[in-house]
């Protein structure tokens, strides 16, 4: 699968147990803006956090991710179809979607061939919608700090550089549709601090400082912010800015 970059297979089961769920306003919203609801695809669907949510509004959902492992560790729904196929070659017949999303994902794209894939796919009035979240904001300035300090510190280093196009809210990537206007939308979890340290070890960074130096850079971060955090049973709120594009082809 040329091109593919495999940077979250080695971690699939984490990713697929502690990745932060979308709002259901998020489905609500990018269903709206399509008159037809027979069939969606889900584009590197992960562990398939948006299919399941697109399946309450869509006869059909194809998720397609480029990982194997992924697919394997992906949240079974009857009304979802995984399968492994890249961003540039679905399998999907021409202008057979009325709807495509891609969720915390685009980035990493060839963008060119995928537009182009997006366009024979959709048909005339379809909708392609991206989005993705920037870093979390926890309810505590101290936690907050600490996590901001492994994030942009200890790991700064070692995120690919993919992901200021995500932090810069997929604003600098070109966007080739007749673009609509999105609604502002936060992404919220309460967590504790069990559930927190697992999405941390879920980042690329968080592998790629581990395959260099070994071991587990976020045990001591769960350390400190267990100095902090309250009981262990204690859900604080954490937020992601939700950073949403949308048009018509």
């Amino acid at each position: 699968m040329s091109g593919f970059k495999d940077l979250f297979s080695g971690h699939a089961a984490l990713y697929s147990q502690y990745r932060p769920q979308y709002p259901a306003q998020l489905f609500e919203w990018v269903s709206g803006l399509v008159q037809r609801h027979s069939l969606v695809w889900d584009c590197a669907t992960g562990n398939g956090q948006a299919a399941t949510g697109l399946a309450a509004h869509f006869d059909n959902v194809v998720a397609t991710d480029a990982s194997d492992k992924q697919i394997a560790a992906a949240a079974q729904h009857p009304g979802v179809d995984y399968r492994v196929a890249t961003a540039h070659e679905s399998g999907l017949a021409d202008h057979s979607a009325d709807l495509v999303t891609v969720a915390q994902a685009i980035h990493w794209f060839e963008l060119d061939a995928f537009y182009a894939e997006v366009k024979r796919v959709l048909h005339t009035g379809g909708v392609l919608a991206i989005w993705g979240y920037g870093d979390p904001v926890i309810d505590s300035v101290r936690l907050d700090r600490i996590v901001h300090d492994y994030n942009r510190g200890t790991i700064e280093d070692y995120w690919m550089p993919e992901r200021q196009i995500i932090l810069d809210g997929y604003t600098t990537i070109p966007f080739p549709f007749r673009e609509v206007e999105p609604p502002s939308m936060t992404l919220q979890c309460r967590w504790t601090l069990a559930e927190l340290a697992g999405y941390m070890r879920t980042w690329s960074a968080t592998a790629n400082y581990a395959a260099k130096h070994g071991g587990d850079p976020v045990a001591p971060v769960e350390a400190a912010l267990a100095e902090h955090w309250g009981p262990v049973e204690c859900r604080r709120l954490i937020q992601w800015p939700l950073h949403i594009r949308a048009g018509y082809h």
